[in-house]
């Protein structure tokens, strides 16, 4: 019989709350950030708060990976050292890593992901990450099923990981630079200023404009739960969720709502299973689209789409609600059929395109009240972005997840012996002594009503039997300390006891796929230098926060704005004729210029270095 494989439902952890509440509503894994040196610098946690977390998660048998993905500057490697032996004291499952610096320090054998900055989006990029030693790869959101599938077959032994929600970068990870070059805040330092979320005008080279102050390199959020068993077929083993800055609201729904997903597929699919501990009961019913989302798109995951961009807003729209069936004085009336509450935000488009937005005071049912009106023609689209009850609710005890045990009281020759055996084997028994007196009334129910109160406790009892010669009496309070004993004994023996990752060393030599590494390469210290060359690279210029250049590829991306309007020679023939280059005007004027590399159908958005430091 074939084994299953194990499928990881990896969360965001903002901080150890939203670790934890991630594990409650079903996450196999969270990753959360390091101290330092990861690369959402809003998103730090401490060696104290990771080390909660991590015992916490591996009560369940879950993970946790912590982020330590930034290119690093020589002075900070000894720092980064340090941090990553504290990590592995605590009992950190792996580390995600972008800087190959770190793999030429003095580490423990803590396991280690290929971050999706470092761009791996290639069968021989993947396939060295393997070889180097990492136990897991990130891919490139951008890849198709088709492309992923080739990935795994040529490089079956390594775990990939694919992010299946949250928003998007609209450049290959690792390869954007227009932050820095604009504002000298690095998105491969943690530091993005979000440069493509701005609204640009697009002109041709002749100065026509094509498109006038629209978001056009904001994408909308990647939503994939319709596409689960289709990665899993194609040898995905872990399915990121995206969001280290969300709050704990917006994970307790996404997770609990691809845990749900992902347990439907394991139902009917034998072959896969799930990778952690416990059964996750939810107390609401999620809902994706309640969540910050800027629209949804599948990205390429089925090929080229051109409706991945979300050129009206980079903020947040939500659900669609119905449609403006009449507007009065202090109120308007929608044509849906979701109901409103008091508090809610909703929005529109105007008639100039804009995103507007206005909240509801009083609600008689589809009548919404409002405070100050806006100008919003019938027939309008409405959407909410803010469900005051929904999240309401979510502020509230959400979710449970228990692990399922079964206890055994036994007489011994001086007491009994109370032993409990959880659902993944681990047993744990205590004796209690005791002078055995017989009881006055029977003492069964009331045994196990003791035992089966679990409370907040990780487990529940779904089986228990009680194996007494005689009807002894037991005081409830010997029972009840004897309960928690081995409940206490059994959470700390899971901890020990918890799967862990095989660190792997890797072959120190083998070839890099290329000789050659420009500014693409993000090499900014010694040790990263020294690793590329062991590996075989022969020329290696300095990455661009280190020697940045006058004028370079500020971002490549797979969304193609001349696909996306309509204009693409290639794949689309309109009337509209245009001279090229295209140039982007960002909203200070400055003007970047596109270029179009239709062999691998990637644009290029190229920008002068404005940032003096």
């Amino acid at each position: 019989m074939k084994k299953s494989r194990a499928i990881e439902l990896l969360a965001p952890a903002k901080n150890k709350e939203c670790g934890i509440e991630a594990i409650k509503h079903g996450a196999d894994a969270v990753y959360i950030g390091a101290p330092k040196f990861g690369a959402r610098v809003g998103a730090t946690n401490s060696i104290e708060e990771i080390e909660e977390l991590v015992k916490f998660a591996h009560c369940y048998f879950a993970k946790v990976y912590v982020t330590v993905n930034t290119i690093i500057t020589d002075e900070q490697l000894v720092e980064t050292q340090e941090m990553i032996w504290e990590l592995y004291r605590i009992g950190v499952d792996a580390l995600i890593i972008q800087d190959m610096g770190i793999k030429r320090l003095n580490l423990p054998p803590i396991p280690l992901h290929a971050s999706t900055q470092a761009d791996n989006r290639t069968v021989e990029k993947v396939r060295f990450m393997y070889e180097a030693g990492f136990n897991q790869v990130v891919l490139a959101r951008e890849l198709s099923l088709r492309e992923i599938r080739e990935i795994h077959d040529d490089v079956p032994q390594v775990k990939l990981e694919s992010f299946i929600h949250g928003a998007l970068c609209v450049s290959y990870s690792g390869q954007c630079y227009a932050s820095y070059a604009m504002s000298g805040r690095s998105a491969n330092r943690g530091e993005c200023s979000q440069f493509c979320r701005l609204p640009f005008t697009l002109e041709d080279n002749k100065g026509a404009q094509v498109v006038e102050q629209k978001h056009l390199l904001s994408l909308k959020d990647l939503n994939r739960i319709t596409d689960l068993e289709a990665l899993l077929d194609a040898g995905v083993s872990s399915l990121k969720i995206e969001g280290r800055l969300k709050d704990s609201s917006y994970v307790k729904n996404v997770t609990a709502a691809y845990r749900e997903a992902l347990d439907a597929i394991f139902e009917k699919r034998g072959e896969y299973r799930k990778s952690s501990s416990g059964k996750v009961k939810l107390q609401f019913s999620p809902q994706l689209d309640k969540s910050f989302n800027r629209g949804f798109t599948s990205l390429f995951l089925h090929g080229r789409s051109r409706d991945v961009a979300s050129f009206i807003t980079p903020k947040s729209i939500g659900e669609e609600m119905g449609y403006v069936k009449d507007v009065r004085r202090n109120f308007i009336i929608v044509a849906g059929v979701k109901p409103f509450s008091n508090g809610d935000g909703l929005c529109f488009i105007d008639e100039d395109g804009k995103l507007q937005g206005f909240r509801v005071n009083r609600v008689e049912g589809n009548k919404l009240f409002i405070h100050e009106m806006p100008t919003i023609p019938l027939k309008t689209t409405v959407y909410r972005n803010y469900d005051h009850e929904f999240e309401k609710l979510l502020g509230t005890e959400t979710s449970e997840r228990k692990i399922a045990l079964s206890f055994s009281l036994k007489e011994s020759s001086g007491g009994f012996v109370l032993e409990a055996l959880d659902e993944d084997g681990v047993r744990v028994e205590k004796e209690v002594e005791l002078n055995k007196e017989l009881a006055q009334r029977p003492q069964q129910a009331q045994i196990e009503r003791n035992l089966q109160k679990l409370g907040n406790t990780p487990f529940e009892c779904s089986q228990l039997s009680i194996e007494l010669d005689k009807d002894w009496f037991i005081p409830a309070s010997i029972l009840t300390e004897l309960r928690r004993t081995v409940v206490d004994e059994l959470i700390e023996k899971r901890i020990n006891v918890a799967p862990k990752e095989v660190y792997r060393e890797g072959d120190s030599s083998f070839p890099y796929p290329e000789k050659r590494l420009t500014y693409l390469g993000n090499v900014i210290n010694k040790r990263s230098r020294l690793f590329y060359h062991e590996h075989g690279v022969d020329e290696i210029e300095p990455g661009y926060e280190e020697k940045p250049l006058d004028e370079a590829v500020l971002m490549f991306t797979k969304h193609c704005l001349r696909y996306s309007l309509g204009i693409c020679p290639v794949h689309q023939t309109k009337s509209e004729k245009y001279e090229e280059p295209f140039w982007l005007i960002a909203p200070d004027k400055e003007r970047f210029k596109l270029q179009f590399d239709c062999k691998q159908c990637i644009m290029k958005v190229v920008g002068k270095n404005r940032f003096k430091d």
